[in-house]
């Protein structure tokens, strides 16, 4: 691949000169203005391996040149050697501040210019492939780094199929409990990133009923004072099962299964957190799991039509769910619809419907 250099001096003779000698330099081209605004608009566009650039031109000289072409992003590390007279030493002082790379004073020296490109060229093709190593890691990375996020979904998608075998819940209220917590985050604004982690964590809510017997998991009916506060404990289990990971995942898992049971006026369980010290995530996911958990049939209830599971929700807010995730959540509730029809019972496949989340 030819390395090119761009030539930028008002003086004919000294551009004919200057190619000559290029010509001279091995599997090398050259570029050449008179203009200097010309020339820095050629040199906003393209990335020579080099810029021979004189000093003393019309409307742009070359400290103004170089002060510019240095301030566009992507040019601060543009080789370029400036041409001055012998006795302009202020000159190359300023030169250098500005981010000259090296200099030629007239007369040209022949010789001298031959040797000075040569170094500079060869300092270019070396800065272009640490430059191509650079962005052949960063590839790299993020392939790793893709690689490391799909075992960390993998690893929620089987804890979360583990707790399904242990309850009644389906693998559809899994997703659609998902899908509506992230839909209610994008409506507060929560950032892109968090919304995906809160789309894989929220899964993850209910793992702590591993650690529930089936006598009370799997009861028909109402359960015994009791036996409820045998069950409150899902919350406690699921944290300490998920608390010590590495994965931002699992830690926002842990974060959701402690607090997804906690109540805006502070009656909920199991730490009776009010407000806004419930976790977001927790009261995010509170509106999404109640809401699918009173529409899903269930071996213990029927289903709630879509308009009385709506009418609790928003009847209790400020009660048991923050009031902004309620407001969000029936604003967007064309879209949650258009969720709860996507993931329906009755395609109730952990293999086809997991996949969604990776």
């Amino acid at each position: 691949m030819k390395q090119e250099i761009l030539i930028v001096d008002d003086t004919p003779i000294n551009l004919v000169l200057f190619e000559g000698l290029v010509k001279k330099l091995a599997n090398c081209s050259s570029t050449t203005f008179a203009d200097p605004v010309q020339g820095l608009l050629w040199a906003q566009a393209h990335t020579p391996d080099l810029i021979v650039l004189d000093y003393m031109m019309p409307n742009l000289n070359g400290i103004e040149f170089i002060q510019r072409l240095r301030s566009i992003p992507g040019k601060e590390n543009q080789l370029i050697l400036m041409v001055t007279a012998n006795d302009q030493k202020d000159v190359r002082y300023q030169a250098l501040d500005a981010g000259a790379s090296d200099f030629l004073t007239k007369p040209i020296d022949r010789l001298e210019f031959l040797a000075r490109t040569r170094n500079l060229l060869a300092l270019s093709a070396a800065q272009r492939k640490l430059s191509d190593h650079a962005l052949t890691l960063a590839a790299e990375v993020r392939v790793a780094t893709a690689d490391i996020l799909q075992r960390e979904q993998e690893t929620v998608i089987r804890l979360s199929k583990a707790a399904e075998y242990r309850d009644p819940e389906t693998g559809a209220h899994i997703l659609r409990m998902a899908h509506y917590s992230q839909l209610i985050a994008r409506g507060l604004g929560v950032s892109a990133a968090d919304q995906d982690l809160l789309l894989h964590a929220a899964p993850l809510h209910d793992i702590g009923k591993v650690g529930i017997t089936d006598n009370i998991l799997l009861k028909p009916g109402r359960l015994l004072p009791e036996e409820f506060e045998l069950m409150k404990k899902h919350a406690s289990f699921g944290y300490e099962i998920l608390k010590d990971s590495k994965s931002s995942i699992l830690q926002a898992g842990a974060e959701i299964a402690l607090g997804h049971h906690e109540k805006f006026n502070g009656s909920g369980y199991p730490q009776q957190l009010r407000g806004e010290a419930i976790p977001l995530f927790s009261r995010i996911v509170a509106v999404a799991d109640v809401f699918d958990a009173l529409t899903s049939a269930r071996p213990y209830k029927p289903a709630w039509s879509l308009e009385a599971a709506r009418a609790h929700i928003q009847s209790n807010a400020g009660e048991h769910f923050d009031p902004a995730c309620v407001a969000v959540f029936l604003e967007l509730w064309d879209e949650v619809l258009v969720i709860r029809e996507r993931f329906n019972d009755q395609e109730d496949d952990w293999t086809t419907l997991l996949n969604t989340l990776l």
